[in-house]
């Protein structure tokens, strides 16, 4: 039989249902996965530079920085990391930035069906 191999994600989201909600859905999938969590941009971007995740959920409305920009300079520092914007700001501006960053676009509300969107995304990238 053959496993997966071990990956870490990074859940960053200031809404702690979210965060665990995620989690929860992932570890039900990939049981062995490393999750860590961030609760706003400036979290993520120092744990990235500390854990480097393959992959990170970054919520786009968060105090201090969003989403976008945090993933600008998590991708300056660690541009192998694959990101996905999970976030309920469907904007097409949001789709736009997130496009031309070259990041993922996933929208809320946090569930199975797209959270296996997000995986296949990572999947995809890898």
């Amino acid at each position: 039989m053959t496993t997966s191999p071990i990956k870490s994600v990074l859940i960053v989201d200031d809404s702690r249902v979210a965060r665990i909600l995620i989690r929860n859905i992932i570890l039900s999938i990939h049981p062995h996965w490393i999750i860590t969590e961030a609760v706003n941009g400036k979290e993520a971007i120092e744990r990235v530079r500390v854990e480097t995740p393959n992959y990170v959920t970054m919520d786009y409305n968060m105090p201090d920085i969003n989403g976008i920009e945090a993933a600008q300079q998590i991708l300056q520092y660690a541009p192998r990391t694959i990101i996905a914007l999970f976030t309920a700001n469907v904007q097409a501006n949001t789709h736009a930035q997130a496009e031309k960053l070259g990041i993922g676009f996933v929208d809320k509300p946090v569930t199975v069906e797209r959270i296996n969107q997000a995986l296949a995304y990572f999947d995809s990238r890898s």
